[in-house]
This record gives C-alpha cells, structure tokens and sequence, in this order.
C-alpha cells in the first residue's frame, strides 16, 4: 500500500532486485571481457597476471567509491573477488588450450581421494586420457584399472605390460604410497612417474629404488589442497630423485599454470617443510585443543571475540577439518619433525616464564623479535 504519495517498501525492493539483476549482468559482461583477454594474451605469448594491471585496477576502484560516498575497502574487496574469478577462467582456458597431453595417456593411483582427483581433474583438462586406480573403487567418467591388476602378487612381465602409461602418479598416505613405489620400481614402467607426498623421508627407499632401475622418477609437493581452483601466488616443490630430465617433465605440466616453481634437493624438503607445514599445523591443533580443554562453549568465546581470535578461530577450524591421520603421518614420519615441535614447545615456555616473572622486557623482547623477523621476511 503506498502511504502519502511514498514509494512503498515492496516497490524499493523491487528496484533494489534490478539493481541486483543489473550487477550479475555487469559481471557476465566482464567475464566475457576477461575471456576475450585471456585468449589474446595466450596469443601473444604473455603471461597470465599483471601485477600493475591489477594495481591500477584497484586503485581506481577505490578512488571511484570514495567519490560515490563508499567504503573504499567494500569496493576493493568486491573487485579482488571478481580479479580472482577473472584469473581462475583465464588459467584454466590458458591449460585447456596448451593441450600438453593430447594423446597421450596418464595413471593416477589414488585418484579417487582428495588430491587425487584434484590430479585427474587437472591432467584430463590438459588433455590426456586419465586412467584411475584405487581400492576405493572407480571415479565416474574416467577408465579403472583395479589396483590388483598390478600390485598382486607375482604376475610382474604382465603388470608391467599394464603400466605402459606416459605418466603415473602417486597420490595415497605416505605410507601406502612408499610401498607403492617400491613396487612400481620392480614393474619398471617406461612413463614418467611422481609422487605427490607432504613429506619425503618415509618415501627415499622407493624413490631411490625407482631411479636406480632406470625408471623417469622425480617428486613432487604441491602446496595446496584439493579445494584450490587458481594456482596463481601457490607453490609446487620439485624434488629431483636421480633422474633430471623427469624433473623437467614434471615442471612442464604446471608451465602453463602461474604457479610459482620452486626446486629444492630431497634431503632438504622435509626440515623445511617441519616448519612450514608441522610447526604451523602444531600451533593451530593446540590453540584449538586449548579451547576445548578450557571448557569454555565455542559460541560464548565467539561473542567475545576480538580481530586476532576470529583471525586464528578461522585458521584453526580449518586444520581441525583436515584429515586427522594425514596430519599425523607429517608430524610423525618427518626425520626432522621434532625439531619444529621443540621449537614451538621452548616459545610456549619463554613467553609462560615471561609471564609469570612479571618481566616485560623479556617479553617485550619476545614481541620485538619476531616482529623483526617477519618484517624481513616482507
């Protein structure tokens, strides 16, 4: 009902819907933009992100909201969610359209988990004939080779026959994948062949094992889930395991992705990683085994939140969603895990020593330090 000549609620609405309307249109538009771009670009040889491009963008973007009476900081997050989607599309057109494995044929053992469909996914978009095996049964829309067509026992001339793919990958538990390893070594597939492993110690038998029976053997450790859709500003490890010329094939699957590549020799990866996967895994489970410890509901806490707890509330209900044996097998089968958590252990001690000593400046000097550290880091 309209009261005094005034638009009515409902009529408000119903502009604020062709508003809404209007917005999805504009993005439809620019997503037809952002393709028409990512094609050129792919034409003319050059690189998927404009770090400037992107600059100037956001830039704009502020300045036009501050003159339309916005939040600045609204705008730019609106325009950092659609630059993402933008890149997401342009990189996976850019891979489709490389078709480095036109023809050409790929094993994922394990593809039926997580990061190995992530795997099937990513090779069937670059063109190869993806094959999956897994106890776990077949991945619909994809060819199944039962895991006892080779892993049984005897049978290896026959196996091996099996195996004639131009590229295996090994996406399972640390453990089940270093016996898998092992047994790829007595088949002696002529394919380039990677595993996918978080850590490498529990893996050096079968890699080296592989290598030294001639096969294109190299590993590798994506550093990402299997949820991520865009590889700009992620990292993939390479490990050379004896064969250098595999390495190269491996990094060339990612050649048209913009993720960053980073090689590094085996026997370093895993003390790195004890710090950048185990100690940040570490602080996480016990800041939340700490809270549930404390007896303290979630929701209460919540209410009473500041930034910095909503900030690593967020972080840590992530991990806790993980997989808990995964995350168990990189504390546990790391060579140099412990000292990531001794680490962690003699810092949770100087600041409780702090404390109770009611010395500030030792805690100060905590605080200082590390500040220090991170801003050389930046």
């Amino acid at each position: 009902m309209r009261e005094s000549g005034r638009v009515t609620i409902e009529e408000l609405r119903e502009r604020l819907s062709e508003v809404d309307r209007g917005i999805i249109d504009g993005i439809a538009e620019r997503q037809a933009l952002v393709a028409e771009i990512g094609a050129r670009k792919l034409a003319v040889g050059r690189p998927l992100r404009d770090f400037s491009r992107e600059k100037a963008v956001l830039d704009g973007v502020r300045a036009r909201a501050a003159e339309r009476g916005l939040a600045p900081d609204l705008a730019e997050e609106v325009l950092r969610a659609l630059i993402r989607a933008s890149l997401e599309q342009q990189e996976h057109a850019r891979v489709t359209a490389t078709a480095g494995g036109s023809g050409r044929r790929a094993l994922v053992i394990g593809g039926a988990g997580k990061m190995g469909r992530w795997f099937v996914d990513f090779l069937d978009t670059q063109g190869y004939g993806v094959e999956v095996s897994d106890p776990a049964g077949p991945v619909e829309g994809y060819a199944f080779l039962p895991v006892e067509a080779w892993d049984a026992e005897g049978g290896t001339e026959e196996a091996a026959v099996r195996l004639d793919h131009d590229l295996i990958v090994v996406s399972a538990s640390l453990a089940v994948s270093a016996r898998i390893l092992e047994r790829l070594a007595e088949l002696r597939p002529g394919g380039l062949v990677f595993d996918v492993g978080s850590l490498k110690s529990p893996l050096r038998k079968g890699l080296a094992a592989l290598a030294d029976a001639g096969c294109r053997v190299t590993s590798i450790h994506p550093m990402f889930g299997p949820d991520t859709r865009l590889l700009s500003g992620r990292h993939v490890l390479f490990c050379d395991a004896g064969h250098p010329g595999a390495t190269a094939d491996a990094r060339a699957l990612f050649a048209s992705t913009s993720a960053e590549q980073i090689e590094m020799p085996l026997d370093q990866h895993d003390r790195l990683v004890a710090y950048v996967l185990g100690l940040s895994h570490a602080v996480n489970i016990a800041f939340f085994t700490a809270l549930a410890d404390s007896g303290e509901a979630a929701p209460v806490l919540q209410r009473l939140s500041s930034t910095t707890f909503d900030a690593q509330l967020a972080v840590a209900s992530r991990v806790a969603s993980e997989n808990p044996h995964l995350y168990y097998e990189i504390q546990s089968l790391n060579d140099h895990g412990t000292e990531a958590l001794d680490a962690l252990e003699q810092a949770v001690s100087r600041v409780t020593a702090s404390v109770r000593a009611r010395d500030e400046a030792a805690f100060t000097e905590l605080m200082t330090t590390g500040r220090r550290y991170l801003e050389a880091r930046a």
